[in-house]
């Protein structure tokens, strides 16, 4: 783009009262993009068709945040758009062509090209009945919300906004081209849109969009898991998802697609104390975002498990004589809700374990006390932790959420002094890698045991000799695994000489299968 893009006098009113450096930023943005959507223009124009930047690009590039994902709709067919890229673009797929999209990148930017759309719904599943268009205007009516609704005619440099989406964009509000109730039963995946766009840009939703939330929450069972799991994702990784969050659950949806969370707003009483455990989970979540390194990926692991490390209380609260509530074993019902909820959800086997471990182990610290932990028991929450002690230190950190200061205070220098004791220690021992300090083969050579389960019980009884003492020699610990053979009844082979090792044998053994 080498001229200045033209608005509409409707949109003039807008850049009037904007601020000259949002002009900036936008028409920067705008301009960043223009070799490559004037080469593209070109091609379209040549054969005749219309090319337009449209909704979420235009968006982020008024936003100051466009990425170099862009998104273009045309009037040309599918085939047709095929045709003109694959000369033009480094890589051309057409794994959307069903539905009017064909894919391209070149230079490191990658294009999605989709032809006018003019859908209908059968109200039913959220499937549409594809139907190409050939209106800009009517292609953005079908669009989710008015601020994705906008377009710049790369041919004339025109700003095309028929919804008001720059005045929406300006005010940060959340409004649907057509009516909400028409906009979400087209395709109900938009109200989960809504709260994930609370949360990533910070929009309010307009009070006729909330009301439709209400009304029609329920029509979100028609999505599939997979869908709602996406959304949820971005929702948890935006700039605040507390307000995604607090969307979901007062509208109702999250009563579709994540009850643990509402179920958390417990009754209080007078006579039965105890923190809002729903309220008490937003705040846990925005402190573990603050302990996020900063300028690293959000960390949907974390964020999740910050979430739901409370979900087992509803299922576990007891009234205690005299007031006062216990949550007993909240941490084991916790994890085991956290394995369905995200199992239904879809969530890979990965993510599940890691949060469902997170939540059972969150409570772990808080038996440290001041300090009266053993290095033993050091070592066995650095080892059951895992890979996991990083975000479990976050978790535990965030999970302390009590205005009392001095408390506050005291917890902070629990967990300073923790972490510096599992440094020491780390440093002196390899926490990383705590393994028996005999392996499998030596075990079976010393004990004369073939392959099977009472090598796997050995194995054990030295790993767990091992967190208890830390490193053994190697004379120390084959005489350790002696007294332990013949307190279980087994006989083997003589004990060697001081200072003798046993030779390794074949590798007969995967130690790891042992592993506990």
């Amino acid at each position: 783009m080498n001229s200045i893009v033209i608005v509409s006098p409707r949109q003039l009113a807008w850049f009037a009262v904007s601020t000259m450096l949002a002009k900036q930023n936008a028409v920067v943005e705008l301009l960043r993009i223009s070799p490559l959507s004037d080469e593209l223009a070109a091609l379209f124009t040549k054969a005749g068709h219309s090319l337009f930047l449209v909704g979420g690009s235009v968006r982020d590039a008024l936003l100051g945040r466009l990425g170099t994902d862009l998104d273009y709709t045309t009037d040309a067919r599918p085939e047709e758009v095929m045709r003109l890229v694959s000369g033009w673009a480094d890589a051309v797929w057409d794994i959307g062509i069903a539905f009017g999209t064909v894919g391209a990148t070149k230079g490191g930017v990658t294009c999605e090209i989709t032809t006018f759309r003019a859908d209908s719904y059968d109200g039913v599943s959220r499937n549409p009945e594809v139907q190409f268009g050939n209106s800009i205007e009517d292609d953005l009516k079908r669009r989710d919300f008015t601020v994705n609704a906008m377009a710049v005619n790369l041919a004339t440099k025109q700003f095309v906004d028929p919804y008001d989406g720059m005045t929406a964009l300006s005010s940060r509000i959340l409004d649907t081209p057509a009516t909400p109730q028409e906009s979400f039963g087209d395709d109900p995946l938009r109200m989960m849109r809504a709260a994930r766009f609370t949360s990533q840009l910070g929009f309010t939703p307009a009070p006729r969009v909330v009301e439709a939330l209400h009304e029609m929450n329920e029509q979100i069972t028609r999505i599939t898991p997979e869908r709602i799991q996406v959304e949820l994702s971005k929702l948890l990784c935006g700039a605040n998802p507390r307000l995604g969050i607090e969307l979901l659950v007062d509208s109702g949806l999250a009563a579709h697609v994540l009850p643990e969370v509402p179920a958390m707003r417990l009754e209080i009483d007078e006579h039965h104390q105890h923190k809002d455990v729903y309220e008490h989970s937003l705040v846990v979540l925005a402190q573990a975002i603050d302990l996020e390194e900063e300028g690293s990926e959000p960390d949907l692991v974390l964020r999740l498990a910050a979430l739901l490390h409370d979900i087992g209380k509803p299922d576990t609260r007891r009234h205690l004589p005299g007031g006062g509530v216990s949550f007993h074993h909240h941490e084991v019902v916790g994890a085991k809700m956290a394995r369905k909820r995200l199992r239904a959800l879809r969530y890979s086997k990965e993510i599940i374990e890691n949060v469902a471990n997170l939540v059972f182990l969150h409570l772990r610290f808080h038996g440290y006390g001041k300090g009266e932990w053993t290095d033993s028991a050091v070592r066995r929450y650095v080892t059951d932790a895992g890979p996991l002690l990083s975000r479990l230190n976050k978790l535990v950190r965030a999970d302390c959420t009590t205005r009392n200061r001095r408390k506050a205070q005291a917890l902070q220098r629990s967990y300073d002094d923790l972490e510096a004791r599992i440094a020491r220690i780390a440093a002196e021992e390899d926490l990383a890698r705590v393994r028996p300090d005999l392996d499998g083969n030596e075990i079976m050579k010393l004990l004369g045991l073939p392959p099977g389960p009472m090598v796997g019980k050995a194995w054990k009884f030295l790993k767990d000799l091992r967190l208890d003492r830390g490193p053994l020699d190697h004379d120390e610990a084959v005489a350790e695994l002696r007294r332990w053979a013949a307190e279980q009844g087994l006989g083997g082979s003589p004990l060697p000489a001081a200072g003798e090792h046993v030779a390794d044998g074949p590798d007969q053994v995967d130690d790891d299968r042992h592993d506990d």
